[in-house]
């Protein structure tokens, strides 16, 4: 079976409403056949400081993933949440997504096809980066 690299991505926001803007866009990158979303858990600290935990099956705006076949779920841990909601403040949240980049899969078997082995990958924000591209005509 020909796998894509598999993400563990945890994104904070302050507030507890953000999947009504990511949620459409989720969905779009499954339909497209850009990633298949392994597993995917919304955690909240309320106001008082009181850890809440959302399933994919429990938000609205990302139930139909489940329409498409790749959300196994379990995947995240209970180690994955206590680590995102370490860095929570009371009224915000961190949401937590497993996805396999299907868009990458035809070079992954590549690398297993050729004896090669990815020793490290990392991921750099958009914020990060810009700096360095600025005039290179690079959307970041």
């Amino acid at each position: 079976m020909v796998t894509g690299p598999v993400e563990l991505l945890i994104v904070g926001f302050s507030g507890t409403q953000c999947t009504a803007t990511i949620g459409p866009e989720l969905v779009k990158l499954v339909e497209s056949g850009t990633i298949s979303i392994l597993d995917l858990v919304l955690v909240t600290k309320d106001p008082d400081g009181e850890l809440i935990e959302r399933r994919h099956d429990q938000l609205d705006t990302l139930v139909s993933l489940s329409a498409f076949g790749g959300l196994i779920g379990g995947l995240i841990t209970k180690a994955d949440i206590a680590h995102a909601a370490s860095a929570l403040e009371p009224n915000a949240s961190a949401l937590l997504l497993i996805w396999e980049d299907l868009w990458a899969a035809p070079f992954a078997e590549a690398i297993r096809l050729a004896n090669g082995v990815v020793n490290d990958s990392a991921r750099i924000p958009g914020p990060v980066i810009a700096p360095a591209l600025v005039g290179r005509h690079v959307a970041v």
